[in-house]
C-alpha cells in the first residue's frame, strides 16, 4: 500500500481544463508582448501628433524665428560645436583637447570673427550684432582684435619669438652709436668656431712662471682672433654701463652668445605618447601618458600606472525570463611600478630609440617618468640658462651661483657652489667633463671679481684650462706638473689652517661673518681648487693626495675653499670612499659600465646617458639624481670673457704666494699621523744597529703597510735600514 501512494504521489496531476476567459488571457498577454506594447504606443503618440499638429507646427515656427532671430547663420557654428563635442566624448579624445587647450580657444576667437563678419550682412542674429557692436568702426577694431587673440592662442610660440625679434630689433636701433664708432668688425669673425685664444701672462707673474707656460708663438690664425677679441673690448669694455664691483668692471650678458632654441612639434610627442600607451598595452599593463615635458635632448613622457581589475560573471535573467551575464568588478590594485620598469627594452624598440632611461616616480608627482631621446638635439647656451628667472633669483641669496644647464623638461637648473659645498664630476672621455668645468669657471668669472673669487686650476692635460692662463682670478698660474700639484695642495692646507686661526681671533663662525664689515682687499675671497684630472694626482701620491682631499673637504667650507674636482676613470681606487663621503653632491656625464654609474652616484642610471653634455646631477639634498643638460660655452665666448679681464688695467691682486710657501714647508714630501706605536719602534731603533721593516713587523705583531710608514718616518730621524731588507 505504501509503494502504491509513493507512485501515485510521483505521478503528475493533471490539471483541470479552465472552462471558460482562456481566449481572453491570450488576448491580453499577446498585447503585453514587448513589440506590441512598443508598436501601440507608437500608433498613440503618432495619434496625439496628428490631433495637435496645428499647435505644435505654430510652437515650432515661433521657436524657430526666436531663435534665428537670436543666433542667425551663427546657429551654423554652434550645430557644428555640438557635433564637434559629441565626436570627442564619443572618442574618448578629451586629454588630446586638454592638451591643446589654447589651440581651440583660438579656433573659438576664430569662429567668433566669422560670426561677427556675417554679422556685418545682418545674417548674424543679434549675437553677431552684439559681437561688432553698434558702430561700424569699432566693430572691424573688434574682428582684428579678434583674429590677434586666436593667431596668439594658435600659434604662442611663433608670436613669442616674433615679438622678441621686433624688441631686439628696436633696442639695436636705440643703442646705435654715431658712425664712426659703429663700424664694428663683419659678423662672420665673431660667429664662426675660434681657434684657441692667445695666452698672455699675468701682469706680474710669479718667477717660475716660464717654467709652468710654455712660450706660443702666435699664428696668423691667433693674431686675427686677438683683433676679434680686441674689437669685443672696444665693443663691452667701455660701455659706461657695465657694473663695477672693487675698481673691477664685470662684463655684461651680451659677451655671450644668444643661441635660439630649439622648439619640438606637439605632433610628435602626441604620437610617441600613443605609442608608449599601446605599447604597455600590449604587455598587459594598462597604463596612461599625463604629462609630457619636452627638453633640450630628451622628453620625458609622465606615465600614470592604471588598475588591474579582477572581474566576476554574475547571472541573472530580466522579466522576460532570458538569462543575461552581467560582469561586476571584485577589487582593483595599482599597477606596480616594477612591472614598467623591467620593460624599458621593449618601449626602447617601439619607439625606435637608441635607449630610454625610466625615472621611477618621479620626485613628488604620482607617476613614472618615461625619458625619451628626442630626434634633434638642442643646445643650451650658458646666456640661456642666467637669463632666466631661476637663475636670478637665486643670485642675490648665494654666494656662488652657478648656472648648470636644463632639465628633462625644459626647467633651468642652478646651484649654490659654497652650499654644496664641493663638486665631484666623472664621465667617460668626451661626455663633457671639460666643458662643464669651463661653464662653471665662466659663469663665476661673469658675476665676481678677483675680490670675491679666487682660482687655483690644475690641469695635468695642459691644454684644457690654459687658455684662462691671464685672468686676474688666478691665485698662480695654471698647474700643469703634477709635484707642483702636490705642493699647492699643501700650501692650500695650510692656508686653511691660517684662516681659522684669522677666524677665531675675529670671533666669526664662517668667511661671511668675517666679510661682513669688511671691504676691498680686507675681505677673504672664495678659493676655489678646480682638478681636471684627478686620476693622475692619485697615481703621482695616491696617500698624500687622498688625505689632503679629504682634510681639505672635511674642514675647508667654513673658511670659503672649495673643491671641484674632475676624473674620467670613476673606479674605487680613484674615487674612494672617503672621497665619496666628503663630496656629497656629485654629477655623472656618460660611462661605460654600470659599475662605474654605481660608483659615482651608488645607482644604476649613468651608463644609459647619450654624451655631449647629458648628465645625472645628485645635490645634497636629493634622494635621486636629476637629469640635465649641462650649459655649452663656445671658444668664442671663452675668448671673450677672458680678454674682457686680462685687458682691464689694473694693479694685481694681493699675491697668494704659492710657489714660495709650498718650496719652504719643510718636511711636506711625506706628512703621516702620529703612529702609537711609533715610540716603541725608535726604542727598538736604539736597542739594535740595523733594524728593517720585516724586523718591525715581527716585533710590533703589526701589517706590512704600517710597518713600512713607520720605517720611514724612522729613517727620517735618522735611523739606519739593514742593509738588503725590505
Amino acid at each position: 500500500m505504501a509503494r502504491k501512494r509513493a507512485s501515485a504521489d510521483r505521478q503528475p496531476r493533471r490539471q483541470p481544463k479552465p472552462k471558460g476567459g482562456s481566449g481572453w488571457k491570450r488576448f491580453f498577454h499577446f498585447i503585453w508582448l514587448a513589440p506590441v506594447r512598443r508598436l501601440i504606443l507608437t500608433i498613440i503618440f503618432l495619434g496625439l501628433i496628428i490631433w495637435h499638429w496645428t499647435t505644435i507646427s505654430n510652437w515650432v515656427e515661433s521657436v524657430w524665428e526666436g531663435t534665428l532671430d537670436l543666433f542667425g547663420w551663427g546657429l551654423l557654428f554652434l550645430v557644428l560645436a555640438l557635433g564637434f563635442i559629441i565626436g570627442v566624448v564619443w572618442g574618448r579624445r578629451v586629454l588630446a583637447v586638454i592638451y591643446h587647450w589654447n589651440q581651440w580657444l583660438g579656433a573659438v576667437a576664430f569662429i567668433f570673427t566669422a560670426w561677427g563678419i556675417v554679422a556685418f550682412f545682418g545674417l548674424g542674429g543679434s549675437f553677431g550684432e552684439g559681437i561688432i557692436g553698434d558702430d561700424g568702426l569699432s566693430g572691424v577694431f573688434r574682428l582684428i582684435g579678434l583674429v590677434l587673440l586666436g593667431i596668439i592662442l594658435v600659434a604662442p610660440g611663433f608670436c613669442w619669438r616674433l615679438v622678441k625679434r621686433f624688441l631686439g630689433w628696436v633696442g639695436v636701433q636705440l643703442r646705435k652709436r654715431p658712425a664712426p664708432e659703429a663700424r664694428y668688425p663683419e659678423p662672420s669673425p665673431l660667429d664662426r668656431p675660434l681657434q684657441p685664444p692667445v695666452i698672455t701672462p699675468p701682469l706680474s707673474k710669479p718667477p717660475d712662471a716660464e717654467a709652468v707656460m710654455p712660450t706660443i708663438t702666435p699664428t696668423p690664425g691667433q693674431q686675427e682672433l686677438r683683433q676679434v677679441a680686441q674689437e669685443v673690448w672696444k665693443k663691452y669694455g667701455e660701455s659706461p654701463a657695465l657694473i663695477t664691483v672693487d675698481g673691477w668692471r664685470l662684463p655684461p650678458i651680451d659677451i655671450l652668445d644668444n643661441i635660439p632654441e630649439v622648439e619640438f612639434g606637439q605632433a610628435d610627442n602626441m604620437q610617441r605618447a600613443r605609442l608608449i600607451e599601446e605599447a604597455l598595452s600590449s604587455y598587459g599593463v594598462p597604463a596612461k601618458v599625463v604629462q609630457i615635458n619636452a627638453g633640450p635632448v630628451v622628453t620625458q613622457f609622465g606615465v600614470e600606472p592604471g588598475w588591474d581589475r579582477k572581474m566576476k560573471e554574475v547571472k541573472e535573467r530580466d522579466r522576460d525570463g532570458n538569462i543575461k551575464i552581467r560582469m561586476e568588478e571584485v577589487s582593483k590594485t595599482r599597477v606596480k611600478v616594477e612591472r614598467i620598469t623591467s620593460l624599458s627594452n621593449d618601449l626602447a624598440l617601439a619607439l625606435a630609440a637608441p635607449s630610454i632611461r625610466i625615472e621611477a616616480p618621479v620626485p613628488g608627482k604620482s607617476m613614472v617618468g618615461i625619458e625619451v631621446p628626442n630626434t634633434i638635439y638642442g643646445l643650451v647656451s650658458l646666456r640661456g640658462v642666467v637669463e632666466t628667472s631661476v637663475f636670478q633669483k637665486l643670485k642675490p641669496k648665494a654666494k656662488l651661483t652657478l648656472a648648470l644647464g636644463k632639465g628633462a623638461g625644459g626647467e633651468a637648473v642652478a646651484a649654490d657652489l659654497s652650499r654644496m659645498p664641493h663638486l665631484l664630476i666623472a664621465g667617460a672621455t668626451g661626455s663633457g667633463k671639460t666643458v662643464c668645468l669651463n661653464s662653471i669657471i665662466c659663469c663665476l668669472l661673469l658675476h665676481y671679481s678677483p675680490s670675491d673669487v679666487r682660482f687655483i686650476m690644475i690641469d695635468p692635460k695642459r691644454v684644457e684650462m690654459t687658455p684662462f692662463n691671464s685672468i686676474p682670478h688666478l691665485a698662480t698660474p695654471v698647474i700643469v706638473d703634477t709635484n707642483k700639484a702636490l705642493s699647492t695642495l699643501r700650501w692650500l692646507n695650510q692656508e686653511m689652517d691660517k684662516r681659522y686661526q684669522r677666524l677665531a681671533a675675529d670671533g666669526s663662525r664662517n668667511i661671511e661673518g668675517y666679510n661682513k664689515s669688511r671691504e676691498g682687499e680686507e675681505k677673504l675671497p672664495y678659493l676655489v681648487l678646480v682638478i681636471d684630472e684627478l686620476a693622475d694626482l692619485m697615481m703621482a701620491g695616491f696617500d698624500e693626495v687622498e688625505h689632503v682631499i679629504c682634510r681639505l673637504a672635511q674642514l675647508a667650507r667654513a673658511t670659503g675653499i672649495h673643491l671641484i674636482v674632475a676624473t674620467q676613470r670613476p673606479s674605487v681606487d680613484v674615487v674612494t670612499g672617503l672621497i665619496k663621503a666628503n663630496f656629497p653632491t656629485r654629477i655623472s656625464f656618460a660611462v661605460t659600465s654600470q659599475v662605474d654609474s654605481r660608483t659615482i652616484l651608488d645607482m644604476g642610471g649613468a651608463e644609459k646617458l647619450l654624451g655631449r653634455g647629458d648628465m645625472l646631477y645628485m645635490p645634497t639634498e636629493a634622494a635621486k639624481p636629476k637629469r640635465l643638460q649641462g650649459c655649452y660655452v663656445s671658444d668664442a665666448e671663452l675668448e671673450r670673457l677672458v680678454y674682457f679681464w686680462s685687458s682691464q688695467q689694473k694693479e694685481e691682486a694681493v699675491s697668494l704666494r704659492i710657489e714660495e710657501i709650498a718650496a719652504t714647508a719643510p718636511g711636506m714630501g711625506r706628512t703621516y699621523p702620529p703612529d702609537p706605536l711609533l715610540e716603541a719602534a725608535r726604542q727598538l731603533a736604539r736597542e739594535h744597529q740595523h733594524i728593517s721593516t720585516s724586523f718591525l713587523q715581527r716585533r710590533l705583531r703589526i701589517g706590512y703597510p704600517r710597518a713600512a710608514r713607520i720605517m720611514e718616518q724612522l729613517e727620517e730621524e735618522g735611523f739606519k735600514r739593514e742593509e738588503g731588507a725590505g
